[in-house]
């Protein structure tokens, strides 16, 4: 059944939330010969300010990390240089950013939209440029439209990772009421509908609910969603799974303690869109965030740079790899479009035909990356999208991994 649940105030939501064998060397400076080389623009659309702006510089350091290992092999007909274009996650912001983005001079592809709205939006002017689009992280299984698509992604999609939360819920942790929540959001609604749909096939009583975000950007508060918490605490669902973005449901999370709903009590879950240390940092008090579980998607069973790419990377970002959601996927993506744009001609400028070339060859790549097989299938899915969920728990204000799931 469906559960309609009000809070104070409703905004518009906004969207959530590679070539093998190069090798890992740190980056130097190119010599007179490379510098006599083409010199390409990979873009990284994504957010770069506000809440979520975290989510872009885990992927930015990943795409920076394959760009400078390429740069430093010489192997190469081209340098490589990343560039930043900040659309918030914002679905409304994500044109701006993606016009921006295409009429950027020998611009050749971009890693992102990060989220699954932002990419959403943003489509129509990549394809209409020729520009790719290979997102690390944006999971709406609506994305995949079809095989005139410039969009790819190195992610496996919502129906891997719904299924993957709905088996955690169901069938680990037994639970038997489950209340699904969305944020009304492209990227949360996608996947509330998921986790609903297996969970009942699961054998779950599962109750289904919206709750607009109204935090995105960090300017809500928790007594906005009081009403919601009380609701939910009178009906006393065995567990919670919430689709949406961590900002929101650190709110969300601050009001249902209040209310004496507590993950200490009862299975709280939510997906990668808040899996994030925003989330700690947007629950008060930030215990109230112990003992949620947090999923994230995965191309295969890896889900984090591991080794030394994760020890390059620290250096590179200051980030410890452990907690860079998708930047092992936008190292993959990166190195994907190198594949792609390694097949082409490398002509000093970039013209419409050369993205549109990448754009075809991207569809012919086929290599090992770090975290599986990436080769695409003509709607930009993964061919194998097969891949798993990472689950985590909150535990004492730090997201600890716990398991791969599916």
């Amino acid at each position: 059944m469906k559960l309609r649940l009000n809070r104070a105030v409703v905004v518009t939501s906004v969207g959530a939330l590679l070539t093998a064998g190069i090798p890992l060397v740190a980056f130097t400076s190119t010599s007179s010969a490379a510098s006599a080389k083409a010199t390409y623009v990979i873009g990284v659309e994504g957010p770069f300010s506000g809440a979520d702006a975290n989510y872009g510089d885990y992927i930015y350091g990943g795409v920076e990390l394959a760009i400078n290992a390429a740069n430093a092999s010489g192997k190469y007909k081209f340098v490589l240089k990343p560039e930043k274009f900040d659309d918030q996650g914002s679905s409304s912001l994500s044109p701006a950013a993606a016009q921006k983005a295409t009429g950027t001079k020998n611009l050749v592809a971009v890693v992102g939209p990060a989220f699954s709205g932002a990419s959403e939006a943003a489509a129509p002017y990549y394809q209409k440029a020729h520009v790719a689009e290979v997102s690390a992280s944006a999971t709406a299984v609506a994305l995949a439209s079809g095989s005139d698509s410039s969009f790819f992604r190195t992610i496996a999609d919502d129906s891997v990772q719904g299924k993957a939360d709905a088996d955690y819920l169901v069938k680990v942790k037994g639970v038997k009421s489950l209340l699904v929540l969305s944020d009304s959001s492209f990227y949360g609604d996608g996947l509330a509908k998921v986790v609903a749909a297996d969970a009942t096939a699961m054998g779950a009583t599962v109750t289904t609910g919206d709750i607009p975000n109204v935090n995105t950007g960090g300017g809500g508060t928790t007594t906005e969603y009081a009403p919601a918490a009380t609701g939910i605490a009178t009906a006393d669902p065995g567990a919670v799974f919430y689709g949406g973005y961590s900002p929101d449901f650190g709110l969300l999370l601050s009001a249902l303690s209040s209310a004496g709903y507590t993950a200490s009590a009862h299975v709280i879950m939510s997906g990668d869109g808040s899996n994030s240390p925003s989330l700690i940092t947007s629950t008060s008090p930030s215990s109230a965030a112990n003992g949620v579980y947090l999923s994230e998607g995965a191309a295969g069973k890896v889900n984090f740079l591991s080794g030394a790419l994760a020890s390059e990377y620290f250096k590179l970002t200051k980030i410890k790899a452990s907690v860079a959601e998708y930047a092992a996927q936008a190292y993959d993506a990166t190195n994907a479009i190198i594949a792609a744009l390694a097949k082409t001609s490398a002509p000093a400028t970039v013209s419409s035909g050369l993205r549109a070339q990448v754009v075809a060859n991207l569809h012919k790549v086929n290599f090992k990356g770090i975290t599986g097989t990436i080769a695409f299938a003509g709607d930009g899915d993964l061919r194998n999208d097969t891949g798993t969920s990472a689950i985590s728990e909150v535990e004492n204000g730090t997201i600890t991994f716990l398991v791969n799931e599916g």
